[in-house]
């Protein structure tokens, strides 16, 4: 794995090593790590920490599960058997084919290996698991300690793809002392719900903890790296008062500078408001808020407005007024959390009993500006 080199990258080596630290004192062999979308987790595990692991003697193997939701298993497989067999990875699944074939089917193998496979999601599933099965052995063979990063890891809580948590945690459980994992999410109830429910796979698997932010060292590094480059270097204090106008949001700051880099006579307050423009563009919202059902969005609108207790008397009241029906039932809002909090759309995250936050923080600035669910 190549250390890419970005100007504008901000390192955070401690943190790195801090992970690692725990790992190589044997504390635990997983650990678990939310955050929302845009807040600088995925670059810090790519460019700081497997690099940190690299150096550190291990092999370092990344995934991201969003680039594959229908096929996590595969996904996995390969990026396992790539870091341990990077030249051997078409020979990985070409062994594999044979097997699988008996499955029936025609597809696609993972990174365009072309096979003959016309396999449906479940047998898909079925084919992931000798699958990872394979990729752990090849591990072994490595005899080098593994880091394995699941990156937005909670697309596994999907009921679907139970069979190959399964495998996975299985495969994982008696490769503790070599293989260390690191789950890291942007759905902290779908992780949650990963590591704390009975019957899930990973239950009390690995420790939960939030991922640590982005704050004023950011943003001066970032102020110091654009005095290098722009002829009329940016204020200290405009730099912070954007990073919190923007909730902040690191990749937000980040396109604030570049449009500060490009308009520099403008000014920083120019550079803000167009960066708020380009955030509150809605054409996302609006389509996810297309795609829900009536009784979701009113559960939504609820949450927006900042009801508490949305399994209370009063909030039912208050989706029957939105529904225009008195046949709506205390089930109704339970019903709709499961879906807005579930592994597919996690758009809420709970907080306590009957009480729920928003995954992003501008969908529900966007949710709370409707008037109605319509």
């Amino acid at each position: 794995m190549s250390e890419l080199t970005d100007p504008w990258h901000f390192p955070r080596p401690d943190l790195a090593q801090a992970y690692l630290q725990g790992f190589d004192l044997g504390l635990t062999s997983a650990r678990g790590l939310f955050a929302r979308r845009r807040m600088g987790k995925s670059e810090f595990l790519k460019h700081d920490l497997l690099p940190a692991a690299l150096r550190a003697g291990y092999l370092a193997a990344y995934v991201n599960l969003w680039d594959d939701t229908d096929h996590p298993g595969q996904a996995l497989a390969t990026a396992i058997a790539q870091a341990t067999q990077p030249k051997g990875l078409g020979k990985f699944w070409e062994d594999l084919n044979t097997p699988i074939r008996k499955l029936k089917g025609g597809g696609k193998l993972p990174l365009g290996i072309e096979g003959s496979l016309e396999l449906d999601l479940a047998d898909k599933e079925k084919a992931a698991v000798p699958a990872i099965q394979a990729a752990l052995q090849a591990a072994d063979k490595a005899r080098t300690r593994l880091l394995l990063v699941i990156d937005e890891a909670q697309v596994l809580a999907a009921p679907q793809h139970k069979a190959v948590a399964h495998s996975l945690r299985a495969g994982l459980d008696i490769r503790k002392p070599g293989i260390k994992v690191l789950f890291a999410g942007s759905s902290e109830a779908a992780l949650r719900e990963m590591f704390s429910r009975a019957a899930a796979p990973f239950y009390n698997w690995a420790p939960l903890e939030p991922f640590p932010l982005l704050g004023r060292e950011f943003v001066e590094a970032m102020v110091k790296q654009l005095a290098a480059v722009a002829r009329q270097p940016l204020k200290l204090d405009d730099a912070l008062a954007a990073f919190a106008a923007l909730k902040e949001t690191p990749e937000f700051f980040r396109w604030y500078i570049e449009r500060y880099l490009m308009y520099q006579q403008q000014g920083s307050e120019q550079a803000l408001k167009y960066t708020q423009a380009r955030v509150h563009d809605d054409s996302s919202y609006a389509r996810v808020w297309k795609e829900l059902s009536r009784a979701d969005r009113a559960v939504l609108l609820l949450a927006a407005r900042g009801v508490q207790d949305l399994y209370g008397a009063q909030a039912l009241k208050q989706l029957q007024e939105l529904l225009d029906s008195a046949d709506v039932t205390a089930s109704a809002p339970r019903t709709s959390i499961r879906r807005l909090t579930g592994a597919r759309l996690q758009l809420m995250a709970r907080v306590d009993h009957g009480a729920y936050r928003f995954e992003d923080p501008e969908f529900q600035t966007w949710v709370a500006a409707r008037r109605t669910i319509d």
